[in-house]
């Protein structure tokens, strides 16, 4: 007999401002448990409006794995699989259902399946190169050089995930895809009883939601959040600088575009991101959807479906 996963979890994901956060929470304060994020920039300290976390004073209930790292540290998916881990096998022996929320797909696939991360190999003369087109040109050249080689490498990972994306890149110069060398991961093996709800939404109306999340970004104080890390030393920190919002408010602030510019920028770059994030998603088939009118009535369901199953 197959021995049972550790569990239950549940996970909302989707793309952004589709209403993850306001679900999640939702049904956390059904479960009296807590929200864990899974969100590869809300671990940094400081990157509040940017990254949407919902502000400490209107949290219903814990929101864990924000805050965990400074914005200079190069806080890698290894990381994040090892810490939050921890915090849902915690939550779990207090006999709490964890609510992961977010939509960083590889952060979710690396907490509940089986996925290695090793260090990689030594620094190669074809790594040097990309190492030195980082510094000079950016992740996001990097990431488009990767699309333009190798488009299905280049959807199986994170834009973010610059050591992957550097890696993917060395592969390629050595003949070999990083899609193909991977193809194992594609096989979801759990190491928890995950229950995954998705949100889908209209793609004209996701895009209305996105824009009007970003207008409400700039309005609460994106600039002076960013002018604030800009300080602390957000320009040279390699991947905190890069987060959607937060690298175009910086060109800004430096005079590389015009304010206005960089908004309009933050939002076709969310955009972009948002069709990722759909694809990523989509390919998961142990994703349950809901449409994004229904959030209410899903969070009732969910809950009431798993204080069935636990009194059973």
């Amino acid at each position: 007999m197959r021995q049972a996963l550790p569990g239950p979890l549940v996970a909302i994901v989707g793309p952004t401002a589709s209403g993850k956060s306001a679900l999640a929470e939702r049904i956390a304060v059904g479960l009296q448990s807590s929200v864990v994020s899974v969100d590869a920039m809300q671990v940094y300290r400081g990157m509040d409006i940017g990254t949407a976390k919902v502000p400490a004073v209107e949290r219903k209930c814990p929101l864990l794995m924000v805050d965990v790292a400074d914005i200079d540290e190069d806080y890698s998916v290894k990381l994040y699989q090892r810490d939050c881990r921890h915090l849902v096998d915690g939550l779990l022996a207090d006999g709490k259902v964890p609510v992961l929320c977010g939509g960083t797909g590889l952060y979710l696939n690396a907490v509940v399946d089986d996925m290695q991360f090793p260090a990689g190999s030594t620094v190669s003369p074809s790594r040097a190169k990309y190492e030195q087109m980082l510094a000079s040109e950016g992740p996001q050249t990097l990431y488009e050089l990767l699309e333009q080689r190798d488009k299905t490498s280049a959807a199986e990972i994170h834009p973010n995930n610059v050591r992957r994306v550097i890696r993917a890149l060395e592969m390629l110069d050595e003949g070999v895809s990083y899609a193909k060398h991977h193809e194992g991961l594609k096989a979801r093996r759990p190491v928890y009883d995950v229950r995954i709800w998705g949100i889908q939404c209209d793609r004209a109306l996701l895009y209305k939601r996105i824009d009007q999340r970003v207008d409400e970004m700039f309005a609460s104080g994106l600039v002076d959040e960013v002018a604030r890390l800009r300080a602390l030393g957000l320009a040279k920190a390699r991947t905190a600088s890069q987060a959607i919002g937060y690298k175009e408010v910086l060109d800004a602030l430096e005079g590389r575009v015009s304010m206005d510019e960089a908004r309009e920028s933050v939002k076709t770059r969310t955009r972009r991101y948002a069709k990722r994030q759909i694809s990523w998603f989509k390919h998961d088939g142990r994703v349950r959807w809901i449409e994004v009118q229904d959030i209410d009535g899903a969070a009732a369901r969910i809950v009431a479906d798993l204080a069935s199953e636990n009194a059973n």
